[in-house]
């Protein structure tokens, strides 16, 4: 009898032979735009902090203050014993945030992505999810068992006609801000078709809540949409919030079901206190300071200029995603690492994270950045894609 699972070892090494091994650089230290990596500081531009409130001291003491009254570990699922008041009152400015009914707090937005779906479709349901959605939706379309249909990304034609072939209950999932292209999903023509085929849309803003529309309201403020229009709002917290977690917002109806039913809501351990008391304080400078989307904005915008004027392979991208098409792996990789030595921390994206052929240096900017951030980065890239 052969070993158990002996062949893992030999896909590993398919895996490095396909130049898509996944290997993790250790942080050492993280001071705003920088980051300390094997004893070399690079200036970060991989982070999805977009407004820079990760470190914020006023973030920090909200943490830290709770910490003090409430321990570190929550102790309990939040229907046993891990329901703060802190969380209570999150949930409900982020409810008041979003211009819904409720909201209500998951560990992870893997997780709430995963509980919303399940929790929603049974197997006389179907599910429509963009091709190019986030893992987490994929997997939670997956894992609901109902019939489950991929449509062309961004094309509301293609989805109009797998929904017209369906009865029952339907549900459009997809993301708002696409996390590895950077562009918008168009959720004003899904919202649309969602109302005329009588199916509810589910978007993860993700990517855009905090950082996209003047008051920080994401993709949906961008759209002016409201819960009418979109019934399943999720967004995470470890992003634009600069914190840790995860929400579903939507109507009475919608929450109440979830708290019954979804199994990622019941069976863990709630979020830490702590980090509920610090996402408050950096949803108050997410409403205030509007400087930082502002300024997130405008280097992002000086970043597209300067790569239009190197030629350089950019996607079509709207949002502080900037992502550098290369095509090959190898060829990832290798700029990456040369931007790596040149003092830069840039990730290459590579299948099966993005479709064969579109491997990618995905570049995200901070509000923490400044201009000659930008202005050395481009310098480098210009350099390396020459070498």
């Amino acid at each position: 009898m052969p070993a158990p699972f002996a062949h893992l070892a030999n896909d590993l090494e398919d895996i490095r032979q396909k130049n898509l091994y996944r290997s993790r650089r250790v942080i050492q230290a993280s001071q705003g735009v920088y980051v300390q990596v094997d004893d070399k500081t690079l200036i970060n531009f991989c982070s999805n902090d977009y407004l820079g409130l990760a470190q914020h001291p006023d973030v920090a003491k909200a943490f830290k203050n709770a910490v003090d009254e409430y321990g570190v570990g929550s102790g309990s699922a939040h229907l046993i014993c891990g329901h703060s008041a802190i969380h209570h009152a999150l949930e409900e400015e982020l409810a008041a945030f979003t211009g819904r009914d409720r909201a209500l707090l998951f560990s992870t937005g893997y997780m709430a992505n995963l509980g919303v779906i399940t929790a929603l479709l049974g197997r006389s349901d179907t599910v429509f999810e963009d091709r190019l959605n986030h893992a987490s939706l994929l997997d939670g379309g997956l894992a609901s068992g109902a019939k489950f249909k991929r449509y062309k990304h961004a094309d509301v034609n293609d989805l109009a006609k797998h929904l017209q072939k369906t009865t029952a209950n339907k549900l459009i999932v997809t993301d708002g801000v696409f996390s590895m292209d950077g562009d918008f999903a168009p959720l004003n023509d899904l919202s649309r078709i969602a109302k005329q085929e009588s199916a509810w849309l589910m978007v993860d803003d993700a990517h855009g809540l905090g950082v996209i529309g003047e008051q920080g309201g994401g993709l949906l403020e961008h759209y002016a949409l409201n819960q009418q229009d979109v019934a399943v709002l999720m967004g995470t917290l470890g992003k634009g919030f600069g914190t840790f977690g995860a929400f579903v917002a939507g109507s009475e109806v919608l929450i109440e079901t979830l708290i019954q039913k979804s199994r990622t809501y019941i069976y863990t351990t709630a979020l830490p206190t702590a980090v509920a008391a610090a996402t408050r304080a950096s949803l108050q400078l997410v409403i205030k300071e509007n400087w930082r989307r502002y300024k997130l904005n405008a280097l992002t915008e000086r970043f597209k200029t300067g790569a239009g004027q190197l030629g350089l392979s950019l996607m079509p991208s709207l949002s502080a995603i900037q992502p550098v098409l290369v095509g090959d792996s190898y060829l990832a990789v290798g700029l990456s690492n040369g931007l790596f030595d040149a003092g830069f921390l840039v990730s290459a994206i590579r299948p099966p994270t993005v479709p064969q052929g579109s491997a990618r240096l995905r570049i995200t900017f901070s509000a923490l950045h400044e201009e000659k951030h930008v202005d050395q980065l481009l310098d480098a890239l210009d350099k390396i894609s020459h070498d």
